[in-house]
């Protein structure tokens, strides 16, 4: 993905711009994610919510359930109620979960890794040889589905 990356919800009064690539592009195979969306998983590129600009209007926030039952932040549009960026208990507001469909170029953000697979729709066939887990991965893996710069990047986020 470009270092620099712009999107919003469809009726534009949320902007937002990306300072960096993102840290990870998880796809999310979960129960919880596949209800919240209404679809078969959620497609989420992880950053640091500092490298996230707004450039409109401000999302309204809705705190929601989670399987972790940490909780979760929706970050929708106010008008068109698009989520565009979650926070997730885990991680808190000092990273990001950015909607790809939500990105003005999402083909720039193909997953790196297929999480909660043992809950996928049969039906989803994820491409041979991709990163997948059926639960969560551990933090041993993260150097390698993240690489080295992206580890450190989660390192410091989570104030390691």
């Amino acid at each position: 993905m470009r270092i620099s990356a712009e999107g919003g919800c469809d009726c534009r009064q949320v902007r937002y711009r990306l300072h960096d690539a993102p840290i990870v592009v998880h796809c999310c195979h979960c129960r919880w994610c596949q209800r919240e969306t209404g679809t078969a998983f959620a497609l989420n590129a992880v950053i640091e919510s500092a490298k996230v600009e707004l450039l409109g209007g401000a999302p309204e926030r809705i705190d929601t359930p989670s399987q972790s039952g940490r909780g979760q932040a929706i970050l929708r549009c106010p008008t068109c109620k698009v989520a565009v960026w979650s926070h997730y208990g885990g991680a808190g507001e000092a990273a990001s979960f950015i909607r790809v469909g939500t990105l003005d170029d999402p083909d720039d953000c193909p997953p790196e890794v297929h999480i909660f697979t043992e809950s996928k729709q049969p039906w989803v066939v994820i491409p041979e040889g991709a990163e997948r887990f059926g639960q969560f991965y551990s933090g041993r893996d993260v150097p390698r589905i993240y690489g080295e710069s992206g580890a450190a990047r989660w390192r410091a986020l989570r104030g390691g």
